[in-house]
This record gives C-alpha cells, sequence and structure tokens, in this order.
C-alpha cells in the first residue's frame, strides 16, 4: 500500500486498469485511515475509562474514609463561605481571622474538611514563621519514603490498633494501614528525636481521613512544629507533665469541688487526661467529635485540649461528684464520659469556642516552673547539709542504744538483788536448821542417859518388854499415836 502512490505517480492515466488500480488503492486507504481513527479512539475511550475507575474508587474510597457522624450542621451559606476563602487559600491572601472564626464557630463541611485545615494551616503561616532552628528538615516526602525507619516494628504494632473498627484502617495492610504506616515512616525518619511515639498514629489517621498522604504528612508536620505539639511526645515528658499541672490548676481555680472531690480520691490528671492530650481525643471520642476539635486546634492551637477537657469535666461534675470511690471515678472518666450524645458534643464545642484561658495557662507554665526550681534548690541545700543530718542521725541512733542497754542493765541488778536475797534467806533458814539439829541432838543424848539410868533401875523382865516397845516404836512411829489412845 505504501508502495502504490509511487507506482499510480509514474504511470500513465489513460490505463483503464490503472484508473481502477487507482480506485482500489484509494478504497484502501480510507478503510486504513477509518482503521487508525478507530483505534485511536479505542486507546482514548480505554485512557477515559481507566480514568473513570480510578476516580469511581477514588470516591469509594473518600466515601469509606469519611464515614462518621458529623457534630452540627453546615448550611449552604456556609458552604459558599468557605468556597471562596479557599479560592483565597490558592492565591495565598490573608484573610480576616474573626471572620474565619465566625465562620469555623457556624460548621465546616464533612467533604472540604481537608481544604479547610490546609487553608488554616497557610492563614496561620502566613502571620506567623518559626525561627531556622526549629523548622523541620528540608526532605520531601518521597525522599523520607525510601529509606528505612529504626521505628518500624512499633509503628507495624500500633497500626492494627489504631481506629480498628473505621472500615478504611480495619483491613489488615490494607490500603488504609499501608497509607498510615508511609505517613508514620516519614515522619519518624524527618524528626530524630521524637521518632515515633504511641498517640501519634491517632492524629496522623484523622489527616489521612480527608486528605492525601502527602497533605497529610505537611499538615502532620504543621501540627507538630508550628503549633508546638511535638514537644509532648519527647522522650523525657516534659512538656505532658506542665499540661497535667496546668489542667489541675485550671480544676482548682473554677472548679473547685469537683477538684476536692478527684484529690479526695488520689486522682490525678495523668490517670484520665494524658490519652486525651497524646492522641488529640481521637483514641476514644468519636470521630465526628473529634473532627470538630481538630477544626479549632488548626485555629487555636494547643490551647484547644485544655478547653475540651475542661468542658468536658465541668458539664459531667455532678455525676463525677456522686462517684464515691476511685474506682468508680476512673471507670466513669473512661467509659461513661465518652457515651455523649450529639447535643452534649455541640454544647462542649460551643463552649470551647466562647472559652479563653491563654493567659492562665502562661501563668501556670511560669508557676511551673519557679516551683521546679525551688525544689531543685531545696535538694542542693538538703545534699549541701546532708553530711550533718547524717551525723546527728548516727548521734540519736547511739543515744537509743545507750538508753537500751541501761534499761536492760537496771533489769539485770534487779534480778542480782533478787538472788541475793533469796541466798541470804536460804543461808538464815540453814543456820536455824542446824540449830535446831544440835538441839534435838542434845536432847537424844539427854533421852539416851535417862533411859540408861532407868534400865539401871528396872527389873530384867521389865526391860525385855521395854526393848520390844522401843523397837515398835522405831519401826513404826505413827503406832505411837495409836498406843497413846490405848487406856
Amino acid at each position: 500500500m505504501e508502495e502504490e502512490p509511487l507506482v499510480i505517480f509514474t504511470s500513465g492515466e489513460d490505463d483503464p486498469e490503472k484508473v481502477e488500480g487507482d480506485k482500489k488503492s484509494e478504497e484502501l486507504r480510507c478503510l486504513w485511515r477509518k482503521a487508525i481513527h478507530q483505534q485511536i479512539l479505542l486507546l482514548r475511550m480505554e485512557k477515559e475509562n481507566q480514568k473513570l475507575e480510578a476516580s469511581r474508587d477514588e470516591l469509594q474510597s473518600r466515601k469509606v474514609k469519611l464515614d462518621y457522624e458529623e457534630v452540627g450542621v453546615c448550611q449552604k451559606e456556609v458552604l459558599i463561605t468557605w468556597d471562596k476563602k479557599l479560592l483565597n487559600c490558592r492565591a495565598k491572601i490573608r484573610c480576616d481571622m474573626e471572620d474565619i472564626h465566625t465562620c469555623l464557630k457556624e460548621g465546616v463541611p464533612k467533604s472540604r474538611r481537608g481544604e479547610i485545615w490546609q487553608f488554616l494551616a497557610l492563614q496561620y503561616r502566613l502571620r506567623h514563621r518559626l525561627p531556622n532552628k526549629q523548622q523541620p528538615p528540608d526532605i520531601s516526602y518521597k525522599e523520607l519514603l525510601k529509606q528505612l525507619t529504626a521505628q518500624q516494628h512499633a509503628i507495624l504494632v500500633d497500626l492494627g490498633r489504631t481506629f480498628p473498627t473505621h472500615p478504611y484502617f480495619s483491613a489488615q495492610l490494607g490500603a488504609g494501614q499501608l497509607s498510615l504506616f508511609n505517613l508514620l515512616k516519614a515522619y519518624s525518619l524527618l524528626d530524630k528525636e521524637v521518632g515515633y511515639c504511641q498517640g501519634i498514629s491517632f492524629v496522623a489517621g484523622v489527616l489521612l481521613l480527608h486528605m492525601s498522604e502527602e497533605q497529610a504528612f505537611e499538615m502532620l508536620k504543621f501540627l507538630m512544629y508550628d503549633l508546638g505539639f511535638r514537644k509532648q511526645y519527647r522522650p523525657d515528658m516534659m512538656s505532658l507533665q506542665i499540661q497535667m499541672y496546668q489542667l489541675s490548676r485550671l480544676l482548682h481555680d473554677y472548679h473547685r469541688d469537683l477538684y476536692n472531690h478527684l484529690e479526695e480520691n488520689e486522682i490525678s490528671p495523668s490517670l484520665y487526661a494524658a490519652p486525651w492530650f497524646l492522641t488529640l481525643f481521637a483514641s476514644q471520642f468519636p470521630l465526628g467529635f473529634v473532627a470538630r476539635v481538630f477544626d479549632i486546634i488548626f485555629l487555636q492551637g494547643t490551647e484547644v485540649i485544655f478547653k475540651v477537657a475542661l468542658s468536658l469535666l465541668s458539664n459531667q461534675e455532678t455525676l463525677i461528684m456522686e462517684c464515691e470511690s476511685f474506682e468508680n471515678i476512673v471507670e466513669f472518666l473512661k467509659s461513661t464520659l465518652l457515651d455523649m450524645n450529639t447535643s452534649e458534643m455541640e454544647k462542649i464545642i460551643t463552649q470551647v469556642f466562647e472559652m479563653d484561658i491563654s493567659k492562665q495557662l502562661h501563668a501556670y507554665e511560669v508557676e511551673y516552673h519557679v516551683l521546679q526550681d525551688e525544689l531543685q534548690e531545696s535538694s542542693y541545700a538538703y545534699e549541701e547539709s546532708e553530711p550533718l543530718e547524717k551525723l546527728e542521725r548516727a548521734n540519736s541512733h547511739l543515744k537509743r542504744q545507750n538508753m537500751d542497754l541501761l534499761e536492760k542493765l537496771q533489769i539485770a541488778h534487779a534480778k542480782i538483788q533478787n538472788l541475793e536475797s533469796s541466798v541470804e534467806n536460804l543461808l538464815t533458814r540453814e543456820t536455824k536448821m542446824k540449830s535446831l539439829i544440835r538441839t534435838l541432838e542434845q536432847e537424844k543424848m539427854a533421852y539416851q542417859k535417862t533411859v540408861e539410868q532407868i534400865r539401871k533401875l528396872l527389873p530384867a523382865d521389865a526391860l525385855v518388854n521395854c526393848e520390844l516397845l522401843l523397837k515398835d516404836l522405831n519401826c513404826n512411829p505413827n503406832n505411837k499415836a495409836k498406843t497413846g489412845i490405848k487406856p
């Protein structure tokens, strides 16, 4: 077919066979063009079908991700307002923060929540810039995924524990768990100091439900570095300790009865509030409520966690006060408190928007550091005075030992005196007995002399009877009484 045009060009035009051949070749060319055109159309249609399938899968995945009940209804007017503001996000234009606060209070559409979070992050960064020392390393998400992390085992263990009932994360090593693993791995490589800590997986999971992996990575960096949440995940947990102190002071100043009740039962905020701070309420509360909390966090920062915690406790103060034992209070805070209806959640969100505790939190943090410094100074003073105190303790111990020995010595002296007096009594009795024996022996000798004299005076027959009687008396002394009774 490719040679036919050349043949037609070199041959004459008058030959009928050639003319007929030209017609056939033209028809073949048309058929060939149609076949090529149809093949191109088929390829285009196949590509379009692939795009449609991909978009259908994306829509299905998006539907699965956003499978939670919203807290509060977002009106059409609010949707239009958010659409306008998101246009400013693309243009990187500063918006009025009071206007944003009002829109956020009226509600956030679930389908645009991820975009709105990115918009709020941009507005924050347009107003605040981190010092160079506090900024994260400039490494792309794709580059981080190519590396290996030492936190791999810990991350894999926690994958199944993160939102185990949510359909997007429930499938073992499914799309949700793989995305979560990638995100946590990338952050552990980016932030060497924090690495991976339990609790971050829930924060990352909430972000992944509303945006792609790379977008979620950028928002996780924003939460950790720009808003300062990474402090509470450091190995020393110093920031978390300060937060627990601040929450305790808020309860002390604003809800004294509840504070006293918890203190009497030895329940500190670390027993129930630590998971709230480490997971930003995502591990225990309904996702719709958590999403609204994240809305306000992207606007106001870390103080939102304190507001939500304080509002939760104050709304349930009466029921908590009715719990009379340690076990009952802990059970209430870890289970009953979480079971809220939609109206209760909306009430808490409204209270959070109206609350302002930033000055108090700053004052409590300063107070905590002052107390820590005083404790440290007192410990230094204690270490300096420690040798003297050791000597004093040793001296008092020796004094106690000395007193014990004196008491034992007095008891021994008393026993000796008792024994000596008993010996003297025995000796006295012995002398008396000896004198009595001597007296009896003298009497015996006198009796014997008397008997000898009587023998000399009595006849022989009477002496025989007397000897028999004496023998009987010597053998049976008791018969003496009997013979004495006879007339």
